[in-house]
């Protein structure tokens, strides 16, 4: 029976990719801050489903994700889906810092033991969950769009990193557009908003068939086709925002 770590499928999102996972026979850990939540859904399958609480921001949250690989017995399937955005055109320096502190550190913190982790084991299949934010800067979301560009980048140096090292690693960078989660539940509205049950059923997809970059979904790989020819000089001039 494979094996996968989820960071984050308390909700959202990573919620949906575990149950695809479950009804794929995998036995999966999941992490999260909630360790009520993870209670929860761990009752649905306990003889498949590990858990663990942990804060990625958190200095121990390395120990805590390599207990919770020993508590399923290994690991083949890294997934982080663990992250935060605002929209924030005031810059409030908190908000700004916060976003780096979760997008930036703690993805450092969780990659970067998984990565361990394979490279000591032979390898594995290492994946996150990023964001079509990453593709350009947008001014309503600065320090969201400017993390997910850094996790772009990172899997990117990752995976020369492996190649260099003769790891057996795959990588895989899951960039959605815009999910109907909690993390949008702000009363605004947002264009093309996809179903996370649909979602998460693309991504299962996505990590079967070990795809290095995923946009999801089509109309959005129609859109950040577009979005990466357009010049700088034309960008800062476009009205992105949301109502």
């Amino acid at each position: 029976m494979k094996k996968a770590i989820i960071i984050g499928a308390t909700s959202g999102i990573g919620q949906e990719v575990a149950k695809c996972l479950l009804l794929e026979g995998w036995k999966i850990g999941v992490a999260g801050r909630r360790q009520s939540s993870l209670e929860n859904l761990q009752r649905a399958a306990p003889d498949q489903i590990q858990i663990q609480a942990l804060d990625v921001t958190q200095e121990d949250a390395s120990e805590k994700l390599n207990l919770l690989i020993d508590k399923l017995g290994g690991m083949d399937l890294f997934l982080l889906s663990s992250g935060i955005g605002f929209q924030n055109m005031d810059l409030n320096m908190e908000v700004e810092l916060n976003t780096a502190h979760t997008n930036v550190e703690g993805f450092i913190r969780m990659v970067d033991t998984a990565f361990m982790y394979f490279k000591k084991n032979g390898g594995g299949h290492l994946a996150v969950i990023s964001s079509i934010a990453g593709t350009k800067g947008l001014g309503v979301a600065p320090a969201y769009s400017a993390t997910k560009r850094f996790q772009n980048t990172y899997i990117d140096a990752l995976e020369q990193l492996s190649h260099l090292q003769k790891l057996h690693i795959r990588f895989t960078d899951i960039r959605p557009g815009f999910v109907a989660t909690d993390l949008l539940n702000d009363g605004k509205h947002y264009p093309l908003l996809m179903d996370a049950a649909e979602v998460g059923r693309h991504i299962s997809w996505s990590l079967k068939r070990k795809q290095r970059v995923a946009v999801i979904d089509w109309r959005y790989r129609i859109l950040v086709f577009f979005w990466k020819m357009i010049p700088r000089w034309m960008w800062k001039r476009l009205p992105v925002k949301t109502n």
